[in-house]
This record gives structure tokens, sequence and C-alpha cells, in this order.
């Protein structure tokens, strides 16, 4: 997590408890998640007719995992059917490959997306008093991180002399953010389970994640 989100997340829970002492007029909470991410990559890395191994001999997309994620979150809910969130989402670091193509095979690619995201949340009003139903809609800094590496020396042969490639990707990019899910309120605490992904050209990561928050 960088320092900036650390420091934002840190004046939120102290402006939280500023407003408990008011009675926390604003809703403001806290939390923590842990859940299962898809992470992988379908954008071929510019290697789509490469170095005369064939179509998408060395392409290097087409491949998703399931990984570990976790997050940390901070929130208001000033009024019952509206409030925003802020939350810091590591979707876990996965390897794959797009299996064989012409006697080529694409190994070791690694990626490891993190995000930083800013939501609206709508909930429904939903006649139970313990439980919620809502939805998010959001913008992500996501930070893009990808290597990956073509390794041409698979039986048979090729047309031409083949290499081997390698690629890294490291971006940051602001992206479309979006979430849903229910939670179950106890006293000061809720506990959710929900489902959030993050458009991306270079493999929209997504998770399915339990968490449990506190509301000062």
């Amino acid at each position: 997590m960088n320092r900036k989100l650390l420091a934002l997340l840190t004046l939120i829970a102290l402006g939280a408890s500023t407003s408990a002492l008011a009675g926390n007029p604003l809703g403001a909470y806290i939390g923590f998640g842990v859940g299962a991410s898809n992470v992988g990559n379908n954008y071929n890395n510019g290697y789509g007719y490469g170095y005369g191994c064939g179509p998408y001999a060395c392409y290097g997309g087409d491949y998703g995992t399931s990984v570990v994620s976790w997050k940390v979150m901070a929130g208001i809910r000033p009024i019952s059917i509206l409030g925003a969130e802020l939350e810091y989402m590591d979707f876990g670091s996965a390897n794959g490959n797009n299996g064989y193509y012409n006697s080529n095979y694409y190994y070791n690619a690694n990626s490891h997306p993190k995000a930083t995201i800013l939501y609206g949340v709508g909930y429904l009003p939903v006649p139970l008093p313990y439980l919620d139903v809502f939805g998010k809609l959001g913008v992500a800094r996501l930070q893009t991180n990808q290597s990956s590496y073509v390794n041409p020396n698979g039986v048979g042969t090729c047309s031409y002399p083949c290499v081997p490639i390698g690629s890294d990707i490291n971006q940051t990019n602001d992206k479309f953010a979006y979430g849903a899910g229910v939670q179950f309120r106890w006293q000061d605490f809720a506990f959710r389970a929900e489902y959030e992904g993050v458009s991306s050209s270079y493999g929209s990561p997504a998770a399915v994640s339990i968490s449990a928050t506190w509301t000062f």
C-alpha cells in the first residue's frame, strides 16, 4: 500500500473518531476483507505475429488464475440509502500460460494488479433492520504489473528463427470499477459478502470477498 493511501485512510479514521464524539452523524466506518480473485492477461503484449512463429505463436494473453486477494476500506453512510467508500484492493499475484501453438510454449507469465478505488454506494430499501443489499460504482486507480516470457524451444520447427521474447508492463491508469453485495449488521459491526471488478484492457481483475466493518 502506498504512503499517500495510508495517510488518507488514517485521516478518514481520525475524522471518523471525531465524528464518533458527536454521535457519528456521517456513519463512518473502517473495514478489512479477504477473498478469491481472478487475475490474468488478455493482452498480446505486441506479439500477435512475431519472429516467424506463425499466428499467435508468441501471443501473451488468454490466461486467468484464481488467487487470494485482500483489501482495506474506509467509508461513510450519512443516510440509509447512500454512502461513499474508499478502498485499497490487492488482487493478488497470478502465473499462467496460454498453451501451445506451432510447437511454441508461452510460460512464466505473471500478473499482479492493485487498485485504489473511490466508490459511490447505493443501498436498497430492504424492509429488514439488519440486512443491506448494495451496489457500488466508482473510479479505480489501477496499477498493472505484468511480466511475460515466450519460450520458442518446443518440439518441431519454426519457419524462421525464433528467439526468446520478454515483456514487462508497469502502468497506472484510471479505470471504471463496480461491485455489489449483501451485509448483515450487528451492533457496530457489519459482515459482508461482495463481488467487485475493475475494467482493464490488460485483463480485468475481479474478486469475490468477505469482510468485516466497524462503525464508530
